[in-house]
């Protein structure tokens, strides 16, 4: 008998919404992360955090910091630490294309979501050159607009 696949509704995918926030995003592109098992059962039970963290290269590898992942709730006295680096996994090209750009204009490399692909753990990476406190301001003014136009034509759509 085949086993039924896990729907993928149920499993957790963590946001980083302060990236909106803080930064204008460009490219983005998906990594794998190196984890060891707790890790993996604490992000099926959505214990983990990524608005903090950061990617930065370590001698050509790229690595994320400040990734909270909760220890797991049943693990033993070999259960993880909670914000070591992690290892992201891309391919060399892929790597050397996001290096030379960051380098190159100065813009930070920003985690701005994990999911699950299948029974795999990826994290969705974003370039990202940050905002002013201008710019901010800016994001928020033009939100309310939007948000009063839409609610102006719903409640015109009512009567």
């Amino acid at each position: 008998m085949a086993g039924r696949k896990k729907s993928s509704d149920a499993l957790p995918v963590l946001t980083n919404n302060k990236a909106r926030h803080k930064f204008f995003l460009g490219d983005k592109s998906t990594a794998g992360i190196c984890l060891c098992g707790t890790e993996v059962k604490s992000i099926r039970s959505g214990n983990a955090q990524i608005s903090e963290s950061f990617a930065k290269f370590v001698k050509d590898e790229l690595f994320l910091f400040n990734a909270n992942i909760a220890e797991y709730d049943y693990g033993n006295e070999n259960n993880h630490p909670t914000t070591r680096p992690r290892k992201l996994l891309l391919k060399k090209r892929e790597l050397e294309r996001i290096q030379k750009e960051i380098e190159a204009a100065g813009k930070s490399l920003v985690p701005t979501r994990i999911f699950f692909q299948g029974a795999l753990i990826k994290c969705e990476l974003a370039i990202g050159s940050g905002k002013n406190q201008r710019d901010k301001r800016q994001d928020l003014k033009k939100r309310t607009a939007d948000r009063e136009v839409q609610q102006a034509m719903k409640n015109s759509l009512k009567k």
